[in-house]
């Protein structure tokens, strides 16, 4: 079970979590019109949390 960060659907394509990336991988998912995380690169450093103005970021449990 994968257990890294994930952008839910409230993303509103701000943008602010990609610089906080350390490892670059946010990206802009065209087909939902949202940024998504590669979840099996995320490290889970949690960086990209606290940028996120909408909380639209979470940790799967």
């Amino acid at each position: 079970m994968n257990k890294n960060y994930h952008i839910t659907e409230e993303c509103t394509g701000c943008e602010a979590c990609v610089p906080s990336c350390p490892i670059d991988v946010i990206y802009y998912d065209s087909q939902k019109s949202i940024y998504a995380i590669d979840e099996e690169q995320c490290m889970s450093c949690g960086s990209c949390v606290a940028e996120c103005p909408v909380n639209a970021i979470i940790e799967p449990y």
